[in-house]
């Protein structure tokens, strides 16, 4: 009996000090590809079912850009769930509504405004497309940026702050950075998003899949992954000022493997350097590394 004891103890041991080298590798991996970049890179990632932790910065702050308005859903969905709003109820869109020098797919379909959307369509434009003006909308419904900050720390979710909109981001630089995570936080989200039954199954699987008909960043965390690969994920992109530092290129996301388990990933480019084309391919190297560490792993 001591004898099985020893030798079960014996290959325990073993397959603890394989996972541990296994994660060691691919945080040194990591580090490779932002090695000698001209950014500052922070990356976490949380294996959903396995609930192993990886880190690279992930403790530092961050500008989400609109990576936030992710946050900004869930905290009308939760509304929605209070029953303060509905998904079907109409919101009406001023022209004054629709800023004109703002990424705006609504302004692109509406161009005069005075128009009656559903909230579930305004939610779709802001999170799928990334709609500016859409995001601003919803904080007004909301309340401003404070409800949604209280919110999102009443899950537990401390790390992250929420203080501007869309427009107030645009009009000075330094604003963006008001709106931070840390790269752990968003995992932590993610996470608490997906297992805790934070929203009600509806709000859930609405959410879930306008994340997965997301069209922005397809070159980021989906870049490299298998065609077909179901991600739900939220961008964040910032613009270059004149000294050509970009201040922000984001993806996070949830993203299935093939024997259906799941991992959240977030990948943080900020005050970067380099040309768009390189920021993308950094966080498109590092989502590779991990969906081929979970994918070794479950073999």
């Amino acid at each position: 009996m001591n004898k099985r004891i020893y030798l079960s103890c014996l290959i325990l041991l073993s397959v603890c000090f394989h996972s541990v080298a296994q994660k060691n590798q691919l945080r040194n991996q990591i580090k490779q590809v932002i090695a000698h970049k001209k950014a500052d890179v922070g990356v976490s990632v949380y294996g959903i079912e396995s609930k192993d932790t990886l880190s690279v910065n992930g403790d530092r702050h961050y500008p989400m850009q609109s990576v936030f308005k992710f946050h900004i859903a869930m905290a009308v969905l939760n509304q929605v769930d209070k029953g303060k709003f509905s998904l079907s109820q109409k919101i009406h869109i001023k022209k004054s509504d629709l800023l004109p020098d703002t990424w705006s797919p609504i302004r692109e379909a509406h161009p005069n405004g005075e128009v009656d959307l559903p909230l579930s369509e305004i939610i779709k434009y802001t999170v799928a497309k990334s709609d500016n003006n859409g995001c601003d909308i919803l904080m007004r419904l909301l309340g401003g940026p404070k409800p949604i900050n209280d919110y999102i720390h009443s899950l537990g979710v401390k790390d992250v702050a929420i203080q501007a909109n869309e427009e107030e981001m645009h009009k000075e630089w330094n604003v963006q950075f008001s709106n931070w995570s840390t790269p752990k936080a968003i995992t932590q989200l993610l996470v608490k998003f997906y297992t805790e039954n934070l929203l009600s199954k509806e709000s859930f699987n609405f959410l879930w899949t306008t994340m997965v008909e997301t069209s922005t960043g397809v070159n980021r965390i989906k870049g490299k992954l298998p065609k077909g690969t179901i991600v739900g994920h939220k961008t964040g992109t910032s613009d270059t000022n004149k000294a050509g530092i970009t201040a922000a290129i984001n993806d996070m996301g949830i993203v299935r493997l093939p024997n259906g388990k799941h991992y959240a990933i977030a990948v943080f480019v900020c005050n970067t350097k380099e040309n768009e084309a390189t920021n993308d391919k950094i966080i498109s190297d590092i989502s590779k590394l991990v969906w081929d560490y979970y994918t070794h792993k479950s073999k």
